[in-house]
């Protein structure tokens, strides 16, 4: 039997009871991803284990250590809550939806024009406040928010500039 063949009948036969024995070990939000990480070094290993009775056995010792070891680190990272801590409030899709609408926009629009219309329209700075942020003159702060709001009327997100014609 091949390395991979061998590897996916010792993880199909084993991974309930490995994965039993990492909720023992994690209390259960971590369990996962601690039995997957296990079984990974595990196949990277599997050259040196041979039978599959010293894969489990491996395979439990590596999640131990590297429960242990992720335990001494200060920050664990990712920490899933039983409960989200934020709830929604009814009618705060459309809000949610504008705000998905703009940082899309905001995208596809050139970087130096998005920090102007940001540095002006969200942290409301002086067109001299944005120049002396980005390092230019107050005339190219005009001319990257006038490209930048030319751009958003193109895509027909702004109403068309007052005066122009169609």
């Amino acid at each position: 039997m091949r390395r991979d063949e061998a590897f996916t009948a010792f993880m199909t036969a084993r991974y309930g009871s490995l994965l039993r024995t990492a909720r023992l070990l994690t209390g259960g939000p971590r369990a996962e991803d601690l039995a997957q990480e296990a079984l990974l070094r595990t196949y990277r290993a599997w050259h040196r284990i041979g039978a599959e009775e010293a894969a489990e056995a491996y395979t439990r010792t590596t999640m131990v250590r590297l429960l242990v070891k992720d335990r001494r680190r200060r920050w664990h990272g990712e920490v899933p809550a039983a409960h989200l801590p934020e709830t929604g409030t009814d009618g705060h899709e459309e809000q949610v939806a504008t705000a998905v609408v703009v940082r899309g926009l905001l995208c596809a629009i050139p970087p130096a024009q998005r920090a102007v219309l940001v540095l002006r329209y969200y942290h409301q700075l002086t067109e001299q406040e944005i120049a002396d942020v980005l390092g230019c003159s107050p005339g190219t702060v005009k001319s990257r928010a006038a490209r930048a709001l030319s751009a958003l009327r193109a895509e027909g997100v702004l109403a068309p500039e007052r005066g122009a014609s169609p």
